[in-house]
């Protein structure tokens, strides 16, 4: 998919080419509503707010989406954004826009103890809402995607935070869904934030060798066409350049340097029919030798995405590895769009939906319910999901010629439990191949795998739990004995919650009441007090968590009295000015710190010092935090430290700079430079930090064995803006990459 900037004109007549009249209205009603709706916002880069759903609404249109999803890319925001309610939605755009904005929608309005907890229920609720109805995801697949080709307008951390995201969670569920002309931008550009050395590098070296690559694999596509002429078919073959992303993890898998890869190109050949794609790989194969095991068969057994394609690697010209990929045209409208090219907009059809087989296709939809139904934690969900829905794969057979889909590293119980709990409850052995193997045996692909049951058998042993690896499979061995043991996990539970409440020096009878295990209970999504205290007996919940809960209301009040004295302490240490009384020459009383040239409205003789965490310059935007007995400590905004006292309701102080613009101070900061190691870069940066400072400190530079440098500079200076002047001087240095602020 071509990075393509769009206007709402192009969405509307992109959508007219493939829907009816009637359709087109709609969204273009969608979007004339989400246009008044986000008048008045803009994004974090200045943009109007408006462009972003323009953007997505387009990439949706790309892809050939029915008028309810692509109209939901115009109002995927607005529920959460504007004071637009679902409930409106629902009545001028119907039930299925409804759905899908719900599903978008973050759940922003409710209270949760952390970002990552809330991120994490964030995810779940995503990926549930898809299980209901795909295009949910679909819709935030593209959001995410513009998201991520305009993420350089945000604070470094926040990039990087949302890179690692997108590589961990939707561009796996991209390639989930097949939709591979998202999941490899999606790679691409995560990367390029989170390890932006390894990634211009990389380009680099691919820009320098294209023109011998592309040489080779127009003289290995007329080999192919010559091996293949006298089967007179109708092909298309071309030349797919690999990845960025696919080239460093190749790297990094198989510990090769760039000049080991030789398959950066591969060679695709597209044909008409299942019978002409095995007729070109006979071809092919009788013109260059296959490497062995080098060979797949996605026709004959798709990928759980439903991608389908012959993958082959021979020995090509010049003695090189080529691999070569071929499928028919549908095969490749599946492998480039996924389920996207299912669930596109077909005439005729009510609201251009056809999913009656969809979800049946792909079968890791139901192990998303299942494994929601085996936890209430967000966290250890998006851990299953992550660990068993988005890793490597294997594929086993049952003697009856049926196929299931396992995490690698799993055995014959991980199985047993995916056909049906009764069968991993009464599971005695397993034969393999024809073969009895030990239960912690670990299935391959290819393996025919045969459960041995009795009905004799009186259920799992506690020992399976070190023998499994599917989450589902240790899940309902432990809901097994949860259930055999619940009076006694009941007292263990209440004990271990005792025994905790008197090392935290709670009074147990007190705090641990009937009324207040219920209430907590159901915060922690459980029925009753018992349930809260079997799982605990269980080893389900931890104690100290529990506790934690139980106790909030407690320790919120024990703080804020603490807060309080504290306040009460520093009000009284340093004198302030009365509102009441206060006149119009006390008001602009002020006093600066002779170090710092910070000054603080309303207070004098109160001691000043910039933080050495974040290292604040003339010019940054500061703000002032009381502390104990050391006066106030100066921050700039965005500084972590100041995060959590934010969030902790601790006291801060309007401060700011008496003269950001003069001064003969100097103040330390730090800069990373990251680039290409040849010849000459050190004496380039230092003469470029020598034009704008002599005030440099340290200069620390180290090279990887990828060559690519890392210099650290600590300089002295002025304000921000000779920072900045001495940052952009060093970016014009040609294979800078990368010139970036730290703080230590």
């Amino acid at each position: 998919m071509a990075t393509k900037i769009w206007t709402a004109d192009e969405v509307i007549k992109q959508a007219a080419e493939y829907m009816n009249d009637e359709h087109v209205r709609e969204v273009e009603k969608a979007y004339q509503f989400a246009k008044v709706a986000h008048a008045d916002q803009q994004r974090q880069s200045g943009e109007p707010y408006i462009t972003h759903p323009i953007q997505v609404a387009g990439i949706l249109a790309d892809l050939h989406m029915d008028p309810a999803t692509v109209s939901a890319g115009f109002l995927h925001d607005i529920v959460e954004d504007t004071g637009v309610t679902l409930a409106d939605v629902r009545e001028l755009f119907g039930d299925d826009v409804s759905l899908i904005v719900d599903g978008v929608t973050k759940l922003s309005k409710i209270k949760y103890k952390s970002s990552q907890e809330r991120l994490a229920e964030n995810h779940r609720k995503l990926l549930l809402a898809m299980c209901q109805d795909i295009r949910v995801m679909l819709v935030k697949l593209a959001d995410r995607l513009h998201n991520m080709r305009t993420l350089k307008s945000l604070r470094p951390d926040k990039q990087r935070r949302i890179a690692k995201e997108t590589l961990e969670i939707y561009a796996p569920i991209a390639d989930r869904l097949g939709i591979g002309t998202i999941k490899w931008e999606l790679e691409d550009i995560s990367l390029r934030y989170l390890n932006p050395q390894q990634y211009y590098r990389i380009v680099h070296l691919m820009n320098s060798r294209r023109d011998q690559r592309e040489d080779y694999i127009q003289k290995a596509i007329s080999q192919i066409e010559d091996s293949i002429a006298d089967l007179h078919l109708k092909v298309d073959i071309y030349g797919r350049p690999k990845h960025i992303y696919s080239v460093y993890r190749k790297m990094v898998d198989q510990h090769k340097q760039f000049s080991q890869i030789y398959d950066l190109l591969a060679i695709r050949v597209i044909v008409d029919s299942i019978k002409d794609c095995y007729a070109v790989l006979g071809a092919i194969h009788s013109e260059w030798k296959p490497m062995p095991g080098r060979f797949k068969d996605y026709i004959a057994m798709p990928k759980a995405n439903m991608y389908q394609s012959l993958h082959t690697t021979v020995i090509g010209p010049e003695g090189k590895p080529l691999e070569v990929q071929i499928r028919t045209q549908e095969m490749h409208q599946v492998a480039e769009f996924g389920i996207a090219a299912h669930w596109a907009y077909k005439e005729g059809i009510k609201d251009g939906v056809d999913g009656s087989n969809d979800n049946n296709k792909l079968n890791w939809f139901k192990e998303i319910i299942e494994l929601q139904e085996d936890t209430d934690d967000a966290a250890d969900f998006m851990d299953g999901v992550k660990g068993e829905l988005f890793g490597d794969r294997v594929y086993a057979f049952t003697p009856k010629g049926d196929v299931f889909e396992l995490p690698k590293g799993a055995g014959p119980l991980d199985m047993a439990y995916i056909i049906h709990t009764e069968v991993g409850h009464h599971t005695t052995g397993a034969r393999v191949n024809g073969k009895i193997v030990p239960l912690d045996f670990e299935i391959s692909n290819g393996d025919i795998v045969d459960i041995i049951t009795s009905p004799n058998s009186t259920g799992p042993s506690r020992d399976w739990l070190q023998l499994v690896q599917t989450r589902r499979a240790r899940n309902k061995i432990k809901q097994f004995f949860r259930q055999e043991d619940r009076e006694q996990n009941i007292e263990t539970g209440r004990d271990m919650l005792v025994r905790h409440l008197q090392n935290a020096g709670f009074n147990p009878k007190m705090v641990l009441t009937d009324g207040k295990l219920d209430s907590v209970a159901k915060g922690m999504n459980y029925q009753h007090g018992d349930d809260l205290l079997a799982a605990v007996g269980f080893g389900d919940l931890q104690p100290t968590g529990v506790v934690n809960r139980i106790t909030e209301d407690i320790r919120a009040q024990q703080k804020k009295e603490r807060q309080d004295q504290a306040e009460r302490e520093v009000l009284e240490k340093h004198q302030t000015i009365s509102e009441k009384t206060e006149t119009k020459q006390q008001k602009s009383s002020r006093q600066a710190s002779s170090s710092s040239r910070v000054i603080i409205e309303g207070v004098e003789n109160m001691l000043v010092r910039l933080s050495h965490c974040c290292t604040p310059v003339p010019g940054d935007q500061i703000v002032g935090y009381i502390t104990k007995g050391r006066g106030v400590s100066v921050h700039r905004v965005n500084c972590p430290n100041i995060k959590k006292a934010e969030e902790n309701g601790e006291r801060l102080i309007e401060v700011s700079w008496e003269n950001p613009e003069t001064g003969k101070e100097t103040y330390p900061a730090n800069l990373s430079v990251s680039g290409y190691n040849r010849s000459g870069m050190l004496t380039d940066v230092l003469n470029a930090v020598g034009n704008v400072t002599k005030d440099v400190s340290s200069i620390n530079g180290q090279v990887d064995h990828n060559k690519m440098a890392t210099i650290s500079i600590s300089v002295g200076i002025h304000n921000l803006e000779q920072l900045d002047r001495l940052t952009n001087t060093i970016k014009n240095i040609p294979d800078v990459y990368v010139v970036e602020r730290i703080f230590r």
